[in-house]
């Protein structure tokens, strides 16, 4: 395979992983906003942390592969490219955030 086609690989599996964190947090955080009930804090996190957990580990392989495989003749497509999983991981963190410091004070 080319470094093309090597670095859309690595950028589709940025896109997957990045989206997977931000839907795993998204479905806990509306699963308790639509019930309106607060489950108690759990001994075990359960499987959507685990999921969240592995896919933002799994994002720093994949990432430095991406970068490895650019083509750093055109920067700006290069970070244009990382827009959507940068904003799909912002946003898991911010919603993972405000699920712990403020729902669970509530």
């Amino acid at each position: 395979m080319r470094a093309e086609q090597l670095n859309r690989v690595s950028m589709v599996g940025l896109v997957i992983l990045s989206v997977t964190a931000l839907s795993t947090v998204l479905d806990a955080t509306l699963g308790v906003l639509l019930s309106g009930q607060i489950p108690p804090p759990e001994p075990d996190e359960g499987t959507g942390a685990h999921v969240f957990q592995l896919s933002i580990a799994a994002l720093l392989p994949v990432g430095v592969f991406f970068f490895a495989t650019a083509d750093w003749t055109r920067p700006s497509r290069v970070v244009r490219r990382l827009a959507v999983p940068a904003v799909a991981v912002i946003a898991a963190f911010a919603l993972l955030y405000y699920f712990e410091h403020y729902l669970h004070r509530v």
